[in-house]
């Protein structure tokens, strides 16, 4: 169990420094409206996600690769994968209502508490 936690925060140290140096590297050649360096995260790391899930077994690896590197790099790739495997399971109905509820109610939960932060 110890090996596991272990695994995830080292995994986290290098992610989430990945994520801010590439999100800064494309904002100094960006200026669109777009979010273009969380875009482009959340799909390199639901990319990436998809990858490890197909060629690596449960265990150390992909605890510190998954749930430590790609989880700081981004949660979406976790979503990402989670979808598809309801999809690959034949439960399409539960992966379209996981989808649609997670943006949906995602995106709610943002607004009500920036609105909440200004003192709404």
């Amino acid at each position: 169990m110890m090996e596991a936690w272990l695994a995830v925060l080292l995994g986290g140290a290098l992610g989430a420094p990945l994520r801010y140096g590439l999100g800064q590297l494309i904002i100094k050649r960006w200026s669109g409206a777009w979010p273009l360096p969380t875009f482009l995260v959340n799909v390199l790391g639901s990319f990436c996600m998809g990858l490890l899930v197909a060629v690596t077994a449960e265990g150390t690896l992909r605890w510190f690769l998954g749930t430590g590197v790609l989880g700081a790099f981004t949660t979406f790739s976790t979503f990402g994968v989670e979808a598809v495997t309801l999809w690959e399971r034949g439960r399409t109905g539960l992966a379209i209502a996981y989808v649609l509820a997670s943006a949906c109610i995602g995106i709610g939960a943002a607004g009500l508490g920036y609105v909440w932060n200004l003192g709404w």
